[in-house]
């Protein structure tokens, strides 16, 4: 039997028509070699290929669109999920069934008339399966915790091409592994989350000119002293080409019990009540954010009531794959130090210096690798292709001089980094563990392998 005998879905195989294209990752500036590439019609069809693959002696590694590559993936077989991209909503449990290629936009769109949300991030764009298997920041994990806390079971095909779910309580190895560690143990075809009241969203960008840089971080960091868990701002250096610098700060707020009474009937819709409901919420979020008013005038401003599956609006990122360099670090504080040493220079090569306000949930006990979350700030510095070894350079050197905690978070590792840049020794050693006990034939090979 032949490889395109063994699946119902799509099969590109070196020199056929396409080949090039679909193999290619999210990010350009990543070369992905592979021996072919399936995109499966179901859950199924992964089961029918892993049984395939484990005949014939070869691995797999699976990505719904590309993010998060690496580009070790030679001598794989790319399985593409996007077609598993079934959603069911239960709005009276506040549960959704999503498979292995369901976008985060995807999710919010359909939570939304329910007046639920899942734990989106900046993209809209990004599988939901895939950040809940590297933990995941969110916007509202300041609130809720690692997108990976709000998984309540995992659909897999096993590394004998069977088919099962995976609970805390039907396999807490595995499951833990799972929520955060990576797709190393099993392909994941679909998984159950927990969903969370949101009738409405108070959301924007507020935009400067880069002349009020100092004045601007100045602010962030008083609103993120005393931000409610419900609060979530992220401070933007931005140096886009061709321009002149500015500065942004992101914000998203969920609101107090009292500004969403209907939370407790999610099927509900009320429109006579979702006026005042949508005005408390924005009073709230301009008290939390007064600091802003004292601002010099801004270049535009956003902010305003939007609805859950609108969040991919606030930061406009890019919904086409481009190449970039990018690296992340945890910060372990925002002071005037290191506030003088992130300013001190133009973030130029870099076209963003992003940094995201953690805390809160964040910090709570976690069953998952990660764990708790204790540093109070993301740091991510993103940068074009086009001049690698200056990028890398200036990334490096901005990184070096800031207070760093030197773990990082999953989903934002970059191919130069492993495993062992986001979890303790302990967590690698207990990972590669249920490897070892769920793939001792290392059929499966995620984008970072714990082996």
């Amino acid at each position: 039997m032949s490889l395109t005998s063994a699946v119902r879905g799509q099969v590109w195989l070196p020199g056929t028509a396409g080949f090039d294209t679909v193999r290619r990752p999210w990010n350009l500036a990543i070369e992905q070699p592979v021996d072919a590439v399936v995109e499966a019609a179901d859950a199924d069809d992964v089961a029918a290929l892993v049984r395939y693959a484990r005949g014939a002696g070869l691995t797999v590694t699976t990505q719904p669109n590309g993010h998060g590559a690496t580009g070790r993936t030679a001598g794989t077989v790319l399985l593409r999920t996007r077609r598993l991209d079934s959603i069911t909503i239960d709005p009276v449990t506040r549960r959704a069934r999503l498979g292995a290629g369901v976008a985060s936009g995807s999710l919010q769109a359909a939570a939304a008339p329910h007046g639920l949300t899942g734990l989106p991030g900046s993209s809209p764009v990004v599988s939901v399966t895939g950040v809940a298997l590297g933990g995941g920041l969110s916007w509202f994990g300041r609130a809720h915790g690692w997108v990976s806390d709000s998984v309540l079971a995992f659909d897999i095909v096993d590394a004998s091409g069977d088919p099962r779910q995976v609970t805390a309580t039907s396999d807490p190895d595995l499951f833990w592994a799972l929520r955060g560690g990576g797709g190393d143990y099993a392909v994941v075809t679909g998984l159950e989350m927990a969903l969370h009241p949101a009738p409405h969203v108070y959301g924007g960008r507020v935009l400067w000119a880069g002349e009020h840089t100092a004045e601007v971080v100045d602010a962030f960091r008083r609103i993120a002293a005393t931000a409610p868990n419900e609060l979530t701002v992220w401070l933007e250096l931005l140096h886009f080409p061709g321009a002149d610098p500015m500065v942004a700060i992101d914000v998203t707020h969920l609101g107090s019990a009292a500004s969403h009474p209907a939370a407790s009937q999610p099927t509900a819709s009320h429109p006579a009540a979702s006026q005042p409901t949508a005005s408390r919420l924005a009073a709230e979020a301009r008290e939390l954010l007064a600091p802003l008013d004292a601002l010099p005038a801004p270049i535009s401003d956003s902010r305003r009531i939007m609805a859950v599956d609108e969040l991919g609006s606030i930061t406009a990122e890019p919904t086409d794959p481009s190449a970039g360099l990018s690296h992340s670090e945890f910060l372990t504080d925002l002071d005037d130090g290191t506030v003088a040493k992130l300013l001190a220079d133009p973030i130029a090569p870099l076209l963003s210096v992003q940094i995201r306000h953690l805390g809160g949930a964040f910090a709570q006990p976690s069953d998952s690798p990660h764990g708790p979350l204790t540093e109070p700030f993301a740091l991510y510095l993103f940068g074009l292709a086009d001049d690698p070894a200056a990028v890398l350079a200036k990334q490096a050197a901005l990184a070096g001089s800031l207070p760093v905690s030197g773990r990082k978070v999953f989903t934002l590792l970059n191919p130069r980094e492993t495993v062992a840049d986001a979890f303790t020794p302990e967590t690698v050693a207990r990972l590669r563990a249920i490897k070892q006990r769920h793939d001792p034939a290392g059929l499966f090979r995620s984008n970072f392998p714990v082996s």
